[in-house]
């Protein structure tokens, strides 16, 4: 197994931000030795039938940065999300960084620009990010290194970013009673899921995990935050030892059963672009709904 630079001496100051419309978290990650700061996983708010979109949680997380004298060098996605839109380039616009994402989003927009008919300006190249991470690639949070671990699975292009103790999972796992995430969309596989999932419980026991989505299971209150161990010994559909035979015949079943999320037309194809929305031949925002194309 490939080894990374970890360090849990290193303890970032962790921010949350919760978005009920999606049930999304985002993360303000603040160097406790600087105003360096990054956020990762950002949400662009839409209300899909009438059309609109607003900016009320980036809002939030902006004020916090400028209210806190912070410095925004880095906003990160930890894959191209199928539930909510990014508000990167919003954010970007506003205190500037560097949007960064996984290698594999080349992959992603290859499939999904088939999908939407995307037409020859669309590039596949990901060049419409400003980073392209690839597995065990570092980089700086104001004295803090952090790094990028490839944990495909979910989608083709997941990372979970690694900051001193704390680890941002993305859609790779959820807290200990919510499991895992899905693994059919195109480019998705069970197998890698698990094989990822392993590399990430591989980590210190003490890293703080951060999840990107909670659901509320048995109508508990949100939880955003865990640990390695807790999730190697609680999480429902990997923990205490499950195999990975065992994991690919239930996360199959269960993904058969699953419905497309609500905003997954819109999410991939502003997604793909680093938070961009599409525009027609008058350079009008605007969104497509492929018929059976998902």
């Amino acid at each position: 197994m490939k080894t990374y630079p970890v360090d849990t001496t290193v303890k970032p100051d962790v921010t949350a931000f919760f978005d009920d419309a999606t049930n999304t978290i985002s993360y303000v990650v603040r160097d406790p030795a600087s105003t360096a700061c990054a956020v990762i996983d950002s949400v662009m708010d839409i209300d899909y039938a009438a059309g609109r979109i607003s900016y009320g949680h980036a809002d939030q997380i902006i004020s916090h940065i400028q209210d806190n004298g912070l410095t925004l060098e880095w906003i990160i996605e930890t894959h191209v999300h199928a539930d909510h839109l990014s508000a990167a380039p919003y954010i970007q616009g506003k205190l500037g960084g560097k949007i960064g994402i996984g290698e594999k989003i080349m992959v992603v927009q290859d499939t999904f620009g088939k999908v939407f008919n995307e037409g020859t300006e669309f590039q596949r190249d990901g060049s419409q990010f400003d980073a392209l991470f690839k597995d065990g690639d570092t980089y700086s949070i104001g004295k803090m290194q952090a790094f990028a671990m490839y944990t495909p699975g979910h989608t083709p292009a997941c990372m979970v970013h690694v900051v001193g103790d704390a680890a941002f999972v993305g859609d790779t796992l959820f807290m200990p009673d919510g499991g895992s995430a899905r693994a059919d969309f195109p480019g998705g596989d069970a197998g890698q899921l698990y094989d990822s999932i392993q590399k990430v419980l591989s980590l210190p026991d003490e890293m703080r995990l951060f999840m990107c989505h909670d659901y509320a299971p048995g109508g508990r209150e949100i939880r955003w935050e865990t640990t390695v161990a807790e999730e190697k010994a609680n999480n429902i559909h990997v923990g205490g030892g499950k195999t990975r035979a065992d994991f690919i015949k239930f996360r199959t079943e269960r993904d058969a059963q699953l419905d497309m999320p609500k905003l997954i037309i819109p999410s991939l194809q502003v997604n793909m672009r680093a938070g961009e929305i599409p525009t027609d031949k008058d350079g009008n925002p605007v969104l497509k709904v492929p018929l059976n194309g998902l």
